[in-house]
């Protein structure tokens, strides 16, 4: 039996030229695996949780390529200057053992000769430049560890291969390969009937879940582990990296760092809303409550004084007739459903479940159906969910399953009409918090939504509080006049109020006003 291990140390020594060399980190890499590899793969999604986390299942694998120069046995990586964004991604990597061009999947394992720990880094605030090719945000040297052993393929099942990552001791990545969504053997199959793979490539077959950031003055460490054929426990053991800030600013013709929310978000695998700053609400607990006192008739006949006529979401019931509906808006787009699309999107911890795990006390998830209603487009977990983090209600010009449940809940609930099929007959869950089309208008993450047994308004929030202290007069002026016909006053004059009673009107709201006590804070 082959040595059930070969050792970064047993072949790393290198001349004081190597040693000074900016390749030396790559060179001791390229001494571990026997040669400096003519082309190093790695993989996008490649395990089941992985693909959850990201709320996305890939229909085939997919790969982008990594420079030679990547590579290294650990140490320090530098972030280069003016980026902020640094992730890992702890990876099983295979390295090939013999040239294989249209190789089958049962062949595949044996032309493998070694397996190892790798980890994935890149600069997420360069990614906005590479378009998916990710050559700037993962090529730069010392962004591919590998090490610091190589595990004997031929002695390990390659369904039963383990990886952990730890970052400062707490253990943050943890899977096996009995979870992948394609085989070690299928990966190795797959790129070789399109390209030739050579002796000493390496292949990186996907992170696990948990793949997040570290900075300078942190360490993530890789180990990957299995059972050997024979019993015995094998590991590559712990491949060591930390980080520290480059000082070479990027000249000017080059791509700058971009460290958006976005980027820091997917590279950390927090929510976006971490990332964002908090900007004052619109829609305060005051504004709410006037809202909540005008009637949406009002409303919309104001914003058609204002040339806005299509802000109505129509075609709707609602589970609570007589409770109003104030939130804003939160956004969730539905497709037509196409199997393969349902099968990449639908599934997991998709677009409809992160946004309503993401929902904030006071806002309401307007979904796109596009008016159909031969689907549920929620049931009652969603809707308990929004209603345990205080969500004023939903919007959907679809249907609604568990409609008994959902009524109960108590979350003002304006739906199409109730269908017992479940979301994927008709629709995919496909994106969130963007501008969509509900009940023939259109919604922006942030529109002021506002309901009652009229119907449902969509207000532009630069606009809410002219709007409704005007609706706020509109209203007293109605109620003055339904006061006077009840006192026995004729309609002639009153309705509308002419400049008789108008002034009557305007006397009155003076005296109201004067009288009324003071506010905490007016002095």
């Amino acid at each position: 039996m082959q040595d059930a291990t070969r050792q970064t140390t047993e072949s790393a020594g290198t001349d004081a030229t190597d040693a000074t060399s900016t390749t030396a980190p790559a060179r001791r890499a390229w001494d571990l695996l026997g040669a400096r590899p003519g082309k190093v793969v790695a993989m996008h999604i490649g395990y089941a949780a992985r693909a959850a986390q990201k709320g996305r299942s890939p229909e085939a694998p997919g790969y982008f390529l990594k420079p030679a120069t990547s590579l290294t046995t650990g140490g320090d990586v530098e972030i280069p200057a003016g980026c902020e964004i640094l992730g890992f991604e702890g990876e099983i990597a295979v390295v090939l053992g013999r040239t294989v061009r249209r190789v089958s999947e049962q062949d595949a394992w044996s032309a493998v000769a070694w397996v190892t720990a790798s980890n994935d880094l890149g600069v997420f605030d360069l990614r906005w430049a590479d378009k998916g090719a990710n050559l700037r945000s993962k090529g730069g040297d010392g962004f591919t560890p590998v090490g610091p052993a190589l595990l004997p393929a031929a002695e390990l099942d390659p369904t039963a291969i383990e990886i952990r990552v730890w970052r400062d001791g707490e253990l943050v990545q943890e899977d096996s390969t009995s979870t992948l969504l394609f085989s070690l053997p299928q990966i190795v199959s797959d790129l070789s009937q399109l390209m030739t793979l050579e002796a000493g490539d390496v292949i990186l077959t996907g992170t696990p879940a948990g793949a997040s950031t570290f900075e300078p003055g942190q360490r993530v460490e890789v180990e990957v582990s299995a059972t050997g054929r024979t019993g015995e426990h094998l590991s590559t053991g712990r491949l060591a990296t930390g980080a520290v800030r480059g000082t070479a600013p990027l000249p000017a013709y080059s791509a700058q760092p971009r460290p958006t929310p976005e980027q820091w978000a997917d590279a950390s695998g927090r929510p976006l809303s971490d990332f964002t700053a908090t900007a004052e609400p619109v829609l305060d607990d005051a504004l709410r409550e006037r809202l909540a006192h005008v009637a949406v008739a009002t409303l919309a006949q104001l914003m058609r004084k204002r040339g806005l006529n299509n802000v109505s979401i129509d075609g709707l019931h609602t589970t609570q007739p007589g409770k109003r509906l104030v939130g804003t808006a939160r956004t969730l787009r539905y497709v037509p459903n196409r199997e393969d699309l349902f099968k990449s999107h639908g599934g997991g911890y998709n677009a409809q479940k992160r946004l309503f795990d993401d929902l904030k006390a006071g806002e309401v998830v307007v979904i796109e159906a596009r008016q159909d209603a031969g689907a549920g487009t929620l049931g009652d977990i969603l809707a308990l969910r929004a209603r345990h983090l205080g969500a004023a209600g939903i919007v959907t010009d679809g249907a609604v399953r568990d409609a008994d449940v959902i009524t109960d809940s108590g979350v003002p609930t304006y739906f199409a009409g109730p269908h017992p099929a479940v979301l994927g007959r008709r629709h995919v869950p496909w994106s969130f918090d963007e501008t969509v089309a509900c009940g023939g208008t259109t919604v922006q993450p942030g529109d002021i939504i506002v309901g009652d047994g009229d119907g449902v308004l969509v207000i532009p929030p630069d606009i809410v509080h002219d709007l409704v202290a005007e609706a706020e007069e509109q209203e007293a002026g109605e109620e003055f006049i339904a006061r006077m016909v009840e006192e026995g006053h004729p309609i002639d004059g009153l309705f509308p109020m002419n400049a008789e009673w108008r002034g009557r009107f305007e006397a009155e709201r003076t005296d109201t006003r004067r009288d009324a006590p003071a506010q905490e804070g007016d002095a």
